[in-house]
């Protein structure tokens, strides 16, 4: 695969660093030839002493480097390639380190106490440009939600709701209540009062129907003109009881469907007869398949309608939710009591999170580090902190020249 940009950029430092550090080994190398071709009197032994015991120091230490990722010169000596061979142990201490020493409720909850996050979070939720962006992150969530939602659970999940909810509810008392409230609001007269303006055009309309039913019900050897005037008598007689009571609020017609219209709102809430036809009506309704159907179309168009609202950003679901937010976080900013309950709030949260999780995150760093290969896991590292280590190197140079000034001076005095 191809190194991301930062980690080209670290290859690059790493392989300068070595130069660097074989370049002064290289060039305590040519000195030691030097001083040794000059001989070794005077201030040409305190230079050779130097660059002698520098070769020693620089070889020492990238020995001691190398053989943390790998073996020196190919070699397999022992107690080298020390990552390659021991990354599963690695990756574990490397796990539980994280877990012990940075997953804690102390350490985060230190944290988190400085970090005044209600405060922030209100600053930001103010402003109208980060309201919106929350608001489509919401969105988005909602909307991966319900995609990935299985559709028959749901369904199921909800028959079983809407069942038990239906089933726990008697079916007549609950009409009855419901004709009760129809008629303290009176709405039982206005549906009266449409019935019979719809009678009335009814008979308006089968005028000609009613006539020839009486022309056929009527004796052969009564004549037509009786007829008609029998007819016309009924019809206008019916017509005008009908203009009647709907004209008439007090008409005694009217009572008379207040007293039926109270009784049956009675029988439905007390009779034991109703009660049990009604029980019985609702459990037909239950079991019917277009209930089913229904409940199937009634998740379906709910879902799809929530998918489209969470997708639209001119929705009304959006724009209330990106409005609340906004407001959420003009409040936030300003109320120091509720900042400090989303603190303790996310504190919580985290904590809870920690305790029981943070097990997961070593679990996840070491069988990680275990799916790598050696090769691949001493890259890596080396990688990471092989441009420092290089600095061993060169300090190993240096260090070791200046020892063998000292012991060169030492061995003078002696």
């Amino acid at each position: 695969m191809e190194p991301s940009p930062v980690e080209a950029e670290r290859l690059r430092s790493l392989r300068r660093m070595k130069a660097v550090a074989l370049g002064l080994l290289i060039a305590a190398a040519v000195v030691y030839v030097v001083t040794l071709i000059d001989g070794g009197e005077g201030w040409v032994g305190y230079v050779r002493a130097f660059s002698e015991a520098a070769m020693v120091g620089a070889l020492a230490d990238w020995f001691a480097v190398t053989a943390l990722f790998r073996h020196p010169l190919r070699i397999p000596i022992p107690h080298t390639a020390i990552i390659p061979k021991r990354k599963d142990q690695i990756g574990r201490s490397l796990g539980e380190f994280v877990e012990s020493n940075f997953l804690t409720r102390e350490v985060l909850g230190e944290r988190l106490a400085h970090a005044d996050i209600g405060q922030r979070l209100g600053a930001w939720l103010a402003e109208p440009a980060n309201a919106h962006r929350a608001s489509e992150a919401l969105g988005d969530a909602l909307k991966g939600t319900l995609e990935v939602l299985d559709d028959k659970e749901v369904q199921h999940g909800l028959e079983g709701v809407v069942r038990r909810r239906i089933a726990a509810t008697p079916a007549a008392p609950l009409f009855g209540k419901a004709i009760d409230l129809t008629i303290e609001g009176g709405h039982h007269q206005r549906l009266l009062d449409s019935v019979l303006i719809g009678l009335s055009g009814f008979l308006d309309d089968n005028r000609a129907t009613f006539r020839k039913r009486l022309d056929e019900e009527s004796p052969w050897w009564v004549p037509e003109p009786i007829d008609d005037r029998v007819f016309e008598k009924i019809y206008t007689a019916v017509g005008s009881f009908i203009d009647d009571v709907g004209a008439d609020p007090h008409h005694e017609v009217r009572s008379s469907v207040d007293t039926r219209v109270a009784s049956l709102a009675q029988r439905l809430e007390h009779d034991p007869e109703l009660l049990a036809k009604g029980e019985a009506l609702k459990e037909e309704l239950l079991d019917h398949p277009e209930f089913r159907a229904w409940i199937e179309s009634l998740w379906l168009g709910v879902k799809q309608g929530m998918i489209d609202a969470a997708d639209d950003p001119g929705s009304e679901l959006r724009v209330r939710a990106a409005t609340s937010l906004q407001q959420l976080g003009t409040r936030l900013s300003s109320d120091a009591s509720l900042q400090r309950k989303v603190d303790d709030w996310v504190e919580r949260a985290i904590g809870y999170v920690v305790d029981r999780y943070r097990s997961e995150v070593g679990d996840l760093i070491a069988n990680t580090v275990e799916r790598w290969d050696g090769e691949s896991t001493a890259e890596k590292m080396e990688l990471q902190v092989g441009r420092d280590l290089q600095f061993i190197r060169i300090n190993g140079t240096l260090v070791g020249g200046l020892a063998g000034i000292v012991i060169h001076a030492v061995a003078g005095l002696l």
